[in-house]
């Protein structure tokens, strides 16, 4: 990490007009930030400024383009596993469910990708019939192949974060599996309300007395809430993949709202490249669909990177009012060190209890 641009303020928590941090004077009142909660009334006009610059400049210092790539990989391979799962879960509730989230996901995928993605929900759906152990041992090893995705960017996460991977495998591996685990039951609850159109809407409008009128708002109000759920997982996955001891859990974060936002705007740009401008067909041919699809996997991978970093960011500005030098890496403390050289873990250790720079 570069040297940043943090507040020019002193490390004992006073600024040199008399105000604290936490935004009182000595005296106990207020200073200007009023009522305003959050990041915005935590960090002061030049804090926020040096936060966005230095997330646009570790944009390539940490490689982030390079670790989406790589993560895009480890999505291809986690994808289709995961649609297994959920496939099989789906097809408890019956074909017309499964058919409700192809409708759906054809909505929200561009181009020629939405053609790979149901295409494969298809011949998923179409395939399945073995039963009993096999089945069971199908959607196990399919649990497993999706966690690679998790692996990898818990990998990302320590790189974003300037810290090494101290957890030891038996603690590693129960953490990769049951995130997974999570996020496919997050994709479930996301999978319901996607269906929950129809039939199954006017039923519960029936039922509240509202009639047909829920169909209406409940047309326009599901995409809202899977706009929150997505930023909840994406939250999870920033929360548990570093293996640093932030802030604590938070249903939702800065960087988690940025990305999802980031997404859809990077997804419906990339859609209408791809309606208008591009050219995937004359210059790949069949490969066409395909291709579109990684690379709209690699720009959601870049978004949900970009709002980790965002995060971080927002954290060694926090550590830097403490106290802690601005270049000081890392600018957290770990969660566990037990995988790190003896060198490495003391003079880490030491930095977050003194404050002292490596």
């Amino acid at each position: 990490m570069r040297d940043g641009e943090p507040s020019r303020e002193r490390h004992d928590g006073k600024r040199h007009d008399g105000k604290r941090h936490d935004g009182k004077r000595h005296d106990g009142k207020r200073d200007g930030n009023g009522g305003r909660s959050g990041w915005a009334a935590r960090f002061p006009a030049r804090g926020r400024l040096a936060v966005l610059r230095r997330t646009a400049g570790e944009f390539l210092d940490d490689e982030l383009p390079d670790r989406a790539a790589a993560l895009t990989y480890y999505g291809v391979l986690a994808v289709f596993p995961a649609l297994l799962v959920l496939v099989s879960i789906l097809g408890l509730l019956g074909g017309p469910v499964t058919g409700a989230v192809l409708d759906n996901l054809r909505q929200l995928a561009p181009g020629p990708a939405r053609d790979v993605l149901s295409g494969s929900v298809e011949q998923l759906r179409d395939g399945r019939g073995a039963g009993g152990v096999f089945a069971a041992v199908g959607l196990l090893g399919a649990l497993w192949s999706a966690s690679g995705y998790v692996a990898a960017f818990i990998r990302a996460a320590n790189a974003v974060y300037d810290i090494r991977e101290g957890r030891p495998v038996w603690k590693l591996t129960p953490l990769r599996v049951g995130l997974t685990l999570v996020l496919m039951v997050l994709l479930l609850a996301s999978a319901v309300i996607v269906v929950f159109t129809g039939p199954l809407a006017e039923r519960a409008g029936d039922l509240l007395g509202i009639g047909p009128t829920a169909v209406t708002v409940w047309s326009v109000a599901k995409w809202p809430v899977l706009v929150l759920l997505v930023s909840v997982m994406i939250a999870l996955l920033y929360w548990a993949a570093p293996n640093v001891r932030g802030r604590g859990w938070h249903w939702i974060s800065p960087g988690s709202l940025l990305a999802v936002l980031l997404w859809l705007a990077l997804s419906g740009g990339f859609a209408a490249y791809v309606a208008w401008f591009g050219s995937y067909n004359r210059t790949y041919g069949t490969l066409a669909g395909v291709v579109v699809f990684l690379v709209w996997l690699w720009l959601s991978n870049l978004a949900v990177l970009l709002g980790l970093e965002f995060d971080a960011e927002l954290a060694r500005e926090r550590a830097v009012e403490h106290g802690l030098p601005p270049d000081a890496e890392p600018f957290l403390p770990p969660r566990d060190t037990r995988e790190w050289p003896e060198d490495a873990a003391a003079p880490d250790t030491r930095t977050h209890r003194t404050g002292e720079q490596r």
